[in-house]
């Protein structure tokens, strides 16, 4: 079955700088963060945490129409809050203008300020998946903010992966769904050698010491590095950024400085929670529409591999929108700079019915 595939031009405003901040912040309301604790958490592998810390933010009024927006591996709520995306989301007349809608942005387990490896626990830390970080979602909007139904959940990378399971596992609690830098295929390939490799890498550094060590194993942050720069980041993007070999290593010690506050175990856990995903065997439990958007760049997600198309054929009234590649997009990054989608997104909210 092909797919309903929407193309658009690439020239969708001016080039974006490395920082991916430089489109002015639009005037959204000011965001609100909160915590909740989920009771006796049970993990799949059957470990119960008796308190899981739960971070959130808000934005927008509780009155507004609920919009769950998951954010990627290592990330948190917090950091999508850049000129770049929530600057193009959130403000007037965007397509979740905040006005409208209600803007619940969660730290998923091991990230943020929510519950983390780094706490104490280390390695004893329950080992989760993303099927336990769509249920801890689930239970702060439901028991936590006393939400029974959302409008819309979406999320890219990490999150774009969530918003799959988040449709199979529970099909009537949103109206629709728009996953984003993922494919609804099994974890594999590329993608999966690339974060082996970064396991592989912290585990068999001397400095980690099995997870009990006391200063951070050199070996995270270089591994975390060069997972992102294999991974993301774009080819034409990388060529127009770094034409010569002085910009490129400009570019990779800026990269390397900016992880400082990488922890080995949060990082380890975080990259291995993904590799039991596969969402492909209840494709069909979707009922939500359902748009997904990646972009033509995508190191983790090819297009040409053709699994989106075998995949999301499966679910009923999917489509999929695909970014073409340019100078200004940024591969599996593409997703943190909105401008490149809000037309076809504003489109699909608009097509849904009312509720």
């Amino acid at each position: 079955m092909k797919l309903d595939i929407i193309r658009w031009g690439a020239a969708l405003g001016v080039a974006l700088c490395a920082s991916f901040v430089t489109a002015a912040a639009a005037d959204y309301p000011a965001p609100k963060e909160g915590e909740w604790v989920a009771r006796n958490f049970k993990f799949h592998t059957g470990e119960v945490l008796p308190e899981l810390r739960l971070h959130y933010t808000t934005i927008g009024s509780p009155s507004g129409q609920p919009v769950v927006i998951l954010h990627g591996t290592g990330g948190s709520g917090t950091k999508l809050l850049t000129p770049a995306f929530a600057g193009e989301l959130f403000g007037p007349g965007a397509p979740l203008d905040a006005s409208k809608y209600y803007i619940i942005l969660p730290d998923a387990i091991g990230h943020g300020a929510s519950s983390k490896p780094s706490d104490g626990m280390r390695v004893k830390f329950p080992k989760y998946d993303y099927v336990d970080l769509v249920e801890s979602q689930q239970r702060l909007v439901e028991e936590g903010l006393g939400l029974h139904h959302v409008r819309v959940v979406m999320g890219y990378s990490m999150g774009g992966m969530e918003t799959w399971i988040w449709g199979e596992r529970h099909p009537g609690f949103m109206d629709a769904l728009v996953p984003m830098a993922s494919q609804p295929s099994p974890m594999s390939s590329r993608n999966w050698m690339l974060r082996r490799m970064l396991i592989e890498e912290i585990r068999n550094d001397p400095g980690y010491k099995g997870g009990d060590y006391t200063t951070q194993p050199a070996s995270a942050r270089l591994a975390y590095a060069n997972h992102l720069i294999a991974s993301a980041g774009g080819t034409l993007a990388y060529q127009a950024l770094t034409p010569t070999r002085e910009q490129a290593d400009a570019y990779v010690d800026k990269l390397v400085g900016s992880l400082a506050d990488v922890d080995a175990n949060d990082l380890l856990f975080a990259y291995s929670a993904s590799a039991d995903y596969d969402p492909s065997p209840d494709l069909g439990r979707i009922a939500a529409p359902t748009l997904a958007i990646n972009s033509a760049d995508d190191e983790r997600n090819p297009p040409e591999t053709g699994l989106m198309d075998k995949y999301l054929g499966q679910v009923r009234g999917g489509r999929v929108y695909l970014i073409p590649a340019s100078e200004d997009t940024r591969g599996h990054g593409t997703m943190v700079l909105a401008k490149f989608y809000t037309r076809p997104l504003a489109e699909f909210l608009q097509a849904l019915p009312a509720k």
